[in-house]
């Protein structure tokens, strides 16, 4: 049974997309969806800029995502139930594992940006999320076209 939706956000142009699938689900079960926007601190902005007592960076960049958040939960249909949003400061992968293990959910809705190379290797958040979690996940494709191979041969399934 799934009665509570975890659905983790970012500033994406998918961001609706992935929304909305989450809303699906919702309505499907009659489940409530948490909206989740996990931020992070440049790692070339300077330690001192933002770790000192009484820094105003991290709230403001909380209270305009949670801004954000409010307007894109206000694209879904009258009757899906929807908590307040939560935005929190960290590693995208273990605030939304924290999160979800916090609100006790059945389900965590994210996005996927298909990355390839690189990023593929060394895991992305979504790759994370999926094997750290310890309930249901859902990722939601971009149905894109991969990039052209660069000498790699893939095999076609038949």
């Amino acid at each position: 049974m799934i009665a509570r939706i975890l659905v983790a956000l970012d500033a994406s142009s998918r961001a609706p997309g992935v929304l909305a699938a989450a809303a699906d689900i919702a309505e499907s079960f009659g489940a409530s969806l948490t909206p989740f926007r996990a931020l992070t601190i440049p790692p070339d902005f300077p330690p001192s800029a933002h770790m000192a007592a009484g820094d105003p960076l991290p709230e403001y960049l909380r209270e305009e995502a949670v801004r954000a958040l409010r307007v894109l939960v206000e694209t879904l249909a009258a009757g899906t139930t929807v908590s307040d949003p939560i935005v929190q400061i960290g590693q995208p992968w273990r605030v939304i594992l924290q999160a979800a293990e916090e609100l006790d959910v059945d389900l965590i809705v994210l996005g996927s940006h298909g990355y390839y190379g690189l990023d593929r290797i060394l895991g992305t958040t979504a790759a994370k999320v999926a094997n750290l979690a310890r309930c249901n996940v859902l990722v939601v494709h971009n149905r894109i076209e991969p990039p052209p191979s660069s000498g790699a041969i893939l095999a076609e399934r038949p």
